[in-house]
């Protein structure tokens, strides 16, 4: 079981249109909700952090489904936090629970995303600056 102290928790409601004809949350929607946890989040950053969002690119997500989600699992508990942070890019972990679920119960979905920072005028892969570090650096963890 994985348990992440001190992530950003962001509540993020299921659409009808996110469920498949099995009535499990699709795939391809989940992306979406995991993607609109990570936004809300890096914009709970403020305007010095605005790079983060503008100039980083996904280079790669993995997605691990545990235990299926349905529309009445709404809202999503989803916690985020960095797990690798390196020069040009960093590694986003996010662990998905239903509504009400204990804070310590074995996630539904285990997931991470690797943004790239890039340069957006050059097209060019770029450091991350001192002060995204730091930001970065108050959200780090490591998956137990």
């Amino acid at each position: 079981m994985t348990h992440v102290e001190q992530a950003y928790h962001a509540t993020i409601t299921v659409r009808w249109s996110d469920m498949d004809a099995f009535a499990h949350i699709n795939h391809a929607r989940m992306v979406t909700l995991l993607e609109e946890a990570r936004i809300e989040w890096l914009l709970s950053a403020g305007e010095a952090n605005e790079s983060l969002i503008k100039s980083a690119l996904i280079a790669n997500v993995n997605i691990s489904y545990k235990k299926p989600l349905r529309h009445s699992h709404s809202p999503l508990d989803i916690a985020l936090w960095f797990e690798q942070v390196r020069s040009v890019d960093f590694t986003i972990g996010y662990e998905v629970r239903p509504s009400g679920a204990a804070a310590d119960s074995a996630p539904a979905v285990l997931a991470t995303t690797q943004m790239a920072m890039v340069d957006i005028g050059s097209e060019r892969l770029r450091r991350i600056t001192a002060e995204e570090k730091e930001f970065l650096a108050k959200w780090t963890r490591h998956r137990s």
